[in-house]
């Protein structure tokens, strides 16, 4: 565990230094917090190319590490020396400041910080349980998502899925975008166990995620109060769910006190209703960990086009401002003209950075490289800066190409499972206003409002709403079109609508707090209003103490003994469930759960067939096991469950072990 915290530490500390390649203003929180989601994810994706070629060793993670730290050689430059000391400095005595003499501002946020740390470090360390019962989650989202992502992280790790296959699918190449699931398996080939090596990775990735959000905020709309308040709402989403509240308070015997002491598992996301929109953390951020990835990425970029388009230029107007009152002369034309060059670099400097982020997405999380391009084009038409622009859609594609070139030849997956027309997005039979209405609750109205809202200029400047009209295209286009086999899972474009309407109505929500006592009281109920089911999805996956059993203590045995005697590349025929056993092994499944191949847009229908087949044992079920050449077959409690099996017919093979029922056959003689 300690080699692998090393190994983060190293990361987050290169990226952090290398942000000032191209930040020349960021405060050294914010660095962190960006250089967190660089490093890691350099580091995944350099370890997974050098691991194509050499295989997922030590000496393999040493070299990424290494190549990774690069940038730390910049303090040996002087002058990135110094601003590194500088800022080092500068929070040294903010920190003393603030311990001789509190002020209210930094009170705040010191409180906000630690209530999201303290938040990200409970839910994240209920994402896997794992104690004497076996291996559990304490969300129930959660629980068909954990298996696959453990199956991803040891198939890297123990498996030597190089290159990779679909390690639910073998045979198949693996086109999920698998980045944060790698950066994992680096961690276990450096000591951690896996719920370790998920922890921190989620942990690190969480908090920079909030840190991004309010840097983004804060430079957007330079309102200290608002840029607080959009974190909070990005990761507390949900709508009206929480008027169940008081239908469960009247089936409970202890009204509503029962309620809040077993919180129900979701009042934003609930199968079989049409409550779908699902709230960040509980139906995001930790069962889909590439998000968790991507998010923190997109907002680096988002953060980065908004500095380079309009940072710059309010820097320019100011100083503009300033030599109004001198008088002009030939040393300030030449002056005024650096200063424009200048201004011209680092412009370039952040859409160049802003590139890199976004190349680095196609395999981190490809939903988000799709968001950022498209927003990036409609931002280029917009603001017409074709230089900057170039430069931004240059550097991406030098890195993303090759990860879309590589993800999508020989690809099986079917692409027109993606793309249909389907209005209403995941609305069942409701009325599509209505839907939206109960599920996002009064944030809608609450956007036109900030957009409408006008004192003695709009509150949404010019400037902002050509920003953020971009956004409103991932709320309309996921509304029409079905761009993924699972309709829900349109959520991963929506959920950009979100991230980018946020902050205007956290600007409305500071507007009416400064406004007098009426709109104050408002502002309270609407921010209420808004956080409120979101923050019941969030409360209860800390302070539950309900546990989703996945594995069980045998199933976990069981693994040791698969990992103990078969070869790494070893393939194995299995009950085709989530949470079978042999996901903790890294060796190859030849049909896993149907639902994840389903909806990574895969035909599975003939395998999952040929699967009953092997267990019904027979002619036909030796002609299969040699077509598919099965080096061993699993027969326990679940392949029991779900199909007949023929136990005389496996007994002819060479068994293995035997632990708690689980039975593991040799095939190949």
């Amino acid at each position: 565990m300690i080699a692998s915290i090393t190994l983060l530490l190293l990361v987050v500390i290169s990226g952090t230094i290398g942000t000032y390649l191209y930040d020349d203003t960021s405060p050294l929180a914010a660095r962190a917090c960006a250089g967190a989601c660089l490093g890691i994810t350099a580091l995944s994706l350099i370890g997974f190319l050098l691991a194509l070629v050499f295989g997922l060793t030590i000496l393999t993670v040493l070299v990424a590490a290494l190549i990774c730290s690069i940038p730390v050689l910049l303090v040996l430059r002087s002058s990135y020396f110094e601003r590194l000391q500088s800022d080092l400095q500068r929070a040294s005595r903010s920190f003393q400041r603030y311990i001789a003499k509190p002020d209210l501002l930094s009170s705040g946020y010191v409180v906000f910080y630690a209530a999201t740390v303290l938040i990200l470090w409970r839910v994240f360390a209920k994402a896997m349980i794992q104690d004497s019962d076996g291996i559990s989650t304490g969300l129930l989202n959660n629980f068909g998502d954990l298996p696959f992502h453990l199956s991803v992280i040891t198939s890297f790790a123990y498996g030597n899925n190089f290159p990779p296959e679909d390690p639910t699918y073998a045979g198949i190449r693996f086109t999920y975008p698998f980045l944060s699931d790698f950066a994992s398996a680096l961690f276990v080939r450096c000591g951690a166990d896996l719920r370790q090596s998920m922890f921190i990775e989620n942990l690190v990735l969480g908090i920079s995620f909030v840190g991004l959000l309010h840097r983004w905020a804060l430079v957007m709309l330079r309102d200290k109060l608002a840029a607080v308040i959009t974190p909070v709402l990005v990761l507390l989403n949900g709508g009206f769910g929480w008027v169940l509240l008081f239908n469960k308070a009247k089936e409970n015997d202890y009204g509503l006190l029962g309620v809040f002491r077993d919180l129900p598992p979701s009042f934003t996301v609930i199968p079989e209703t049409t409550w779908r929109w699902g709230n960040a953390i509980s139906a995001l951020l930790i069962p889909q960990r590439g998000f968790l990835m991507g998010l923190p990425l997109a907002i680096i970029v988002f953060t980065q086009w908004w500095l380079a388009t309009y940072g710059e230029k309010e820097k320019q107007e100011a100083d503009g401002r300033l030599a109004k009152g001198r008088k002009p002369n030939r040393k300030s034309k030449q002056t005024s003209e650096a200063d424009e060059k200048s201004v011209t670099a680092s412009s370039w400097r952040r859409m160049i950075a802003a590139g890199i982020a976004a190349g680095l997405l196609p395999l981190a999380h490809a939903h988000s490289f799709v968001v950022v391009m498209a927003m990036g084009s409609c931002l280029a038409l917009i603001q017409r800066r074709w230089r900057d622009w170039f430069a931004f859609f240059a550097a991406a594609s030098v890195i993303a190409i090759p990860q879309l070139w590589w993800s999508t030849s020989h690809s099986a997956v079917r692409a027109s499972s993606f793309f249909a027309w389907e209005i209403g997005w995941d609305r069942g039979t409701d009325n599509p206003l209505w839907f939206w209405f109960k599920n996002t609750g009064l944030f809608i109205p609450a956007l036109l409002a900030a957009l409408l809202f006008r004192g003695k200029e709009y509150l949404v400047n010019r400037r902002l709403l050509l920003f953020y009209l971009p956004f409103v295209l991932c709320f309309i286009v996921p509304n029409f079109l079905k761009m993924a086999p699972w309709i829900w899972d349109n959520i991963k474009v929506l959920y950009y609508w979100w991230v980018g309407s946020a902050p205007i109505v956290a600007l409305l929500l500071a507007r009416l707090w400064r406004d007098n006592p009426v709109r104050r009281a408002a502002a309270v109920l609407l921010f209420v209003c808004l956080i409120l089911a979101g923050g019941l999805d969030v409360a209860g996956i800390a302070m539950r103490s309900a546990k989703y059993e996945i594995f069980d203590q045998s199933g976990i045995q069981f693994a040791e003994l698969v990992k103990s005697e078969t070869a790494p590349r070893a393939l194995i025929v299995h009950a085709a469930v989530h949470n079978e056993p042999v996901f903790l092994t890294g060796r190859k499944s030849l049909m896993g759960y149907p639902g994840h191949i389903w909806t990574h847009g895969l035909e599975f229908s003939q395998r999952e067939s040929d699967v009953k087949t092997i267990y019904s044992g027979g002619l036909r079920a030796e002609e299969l096991l040699r077509t598919y050449d099965i080096d061993y077959a699993v027969v326990g409690p679940l392949e029991k469950l779900v199909m007949p099996v023929n136990q005389q017919f496996f007994s002819q093979f060479e068994k293995v072990g035997d632990v708690g029922g689980y039975q593991l056959y040799k095939i190949k003689r």
